[in-house]
């Protein structure tokens, strides 16, 4: 398969996954694009990606979910062609503020099933900030030079996702998480570390 960029890759294995899907309700099933997938799918942004996470919502049913797999999940003769799968996360993992905010893509407003929405620019930075990994921060460096990151929203949102994750059994992670956010400020937004309140216990 000759090059193409990332955002024709995606778009085409969607587009493919519409031609395939046999719908079993009424009406779109909307498919909410997190990760670096929708980076690429909102940005300028061009970086290889093995998969296209799809945030688990009250959409994805546990038999969408399936057919959704079978059809373009990991292994599959989509997989094959386009060298990206899709994959489903469980709402509750990522690090993300209460409301995350998903946009309508408009390169992909023809699927006759699908309704696909990416995750905000600045909602992916923070989701990224859990795991921080050498991809992830090249992303973050990549849309703070695109200029999509905005210190004081990022600080907000990130503000109200840890408020939520202190009530998950995860909480003993934020001090790390915390000190991700304040590398990103430090290192590529040129801004004063933030500093938050946390439980005694967690430092």
């Amino acid at each position: 398969m000759p090059w193409r960029p990332r955002v024709a890759l995606i778009e085409e294995l969607l587009g493919e996954l519409d031609r395939r899907w046999r719908p079993t309700g009424e009406g779109k099933i909307r498919l909410c694009v997190i990760g670096s997938a929708a980076l690429v799918l909102q940005t300028k942004y061009d970086r290889g990606t093995k998969d296209g996470d799809v945030l688990e919502t009250q959409d994805i049913t546990a038999e969408v979910k399936q057919k959704l797999l079978a059809i373009a999940g990991k292994g599959t003769d989509i997989h094959a062609r386009f060298k990206i799968y899709l994959d489903v996360v469980a709402g509750g993992l990522p690090l993300l503020p209460p409301k995350p905010v998903f946009h309508p893509v408009a390169g992909l407003s023809r699927l006759r099933y699908f309704d696909v929405r990416a995750l905000d620019v600045v909602d992916v930075v923070v989701s990224k900030l859990r795991r921080f990994s050498a991809d992830d921060e090249g992303d973050v460096r990549a849309m703070s030079g695109l200029g999509l990151l905005g210190h004081k929203r990022l600080v907000k949102r990130f503000g109200e996702a840890i408020d939520h994750f202190q009530l998950d059994a995860r909480a003993e992670e934020l001090p790390g998480i915390i000190k991700n956010l304040n590398k990103v400020e430090r290192d590529y937004l040129r801004a004063v570390p933030s500093k938050f309140d946390l439980p005694e216990w967690l430092g």
